[in-house]
């Protein structure tokens, strides 16, 4: 199954072959779950929910699958309408508190990558609901502007400017990195 591309396997998996649903399990399950992961609260058993639930989708709903469009727009698009609903059904998600001494000017020059991802988490949190899902989707997920675009529904150009106001507000945020990194 290895040699099938993603649309072939899901083409199969819609009419109920369970190794191309395998196959697509792992080219894609750690990256669903990290996807959720960081959507909803670094929330590991969440996650882990939403990825399974993710994949249950994938074999009641092949049928709506359209062979003719990239597998992984399609998913990750039914993953965001997942988050989405999740979103409505909790009300805003609650940012988390910010890490004590994120914002002092004195902060520790030994600072490492693990700590700077901690307070990225915290600052995507503060973020609404579409800028989070566009930083996610192509600075994490590594996915193009035109796929993003097809995934929340709206032009590129838009996406653009999502991500530059998006980059421009966590910069502020994480201005205490700056230097300490590079």
């Amino acid at each position: 199954m290895s040699h099938l591309n993603d649309e072939e396997l899901m083409a199969r998996t819609a009419n109920g072959c369970e190794q191309s649903f395998s196959e697509l399990y792992g080219r894609f399950g750690v990256r669903m779950h990290r996807y959720f992961y960081r959507m909803l609260g670094q929330d590991v058993h969440v996650a882990d929910d939403f990825t399974q639930d993710l994949f249950m989708k994938i074999i009641e709903k092949g049928a709506y699958y359209d062979p003719k469009k990239r597998f992984s727009t399609w998913l990750y698009t039914v993953a965001g309408n997942m988050v989405k609903n999740e979103y409505r059904r909790i009300g805003r998600q609650k940012p988390l508190p910010a890490a004590p001494g994120f914002f002092d000017e004195n902060f520790s020059e030994k600072i490492d990558s693990e700590v700077f991802e901690k307070h990225l988490l915290v600052a995507l949190e503060g973020l609404d609901e579409t800028q989070k899902q566009c930083f996610v989707l192509r600075y994490q997920e590594e996915l193009s502007m035109k796929e993003i675009a097809q995934i929340v529904g709206c032009p590129e150009g838009t996406v653009k400017s999502r991500l530059f106001y998006t980059v421009r507000k966590l910069a502020d945020k994480l201005r205490a990195f700056a230097g300490v990194l590079a």
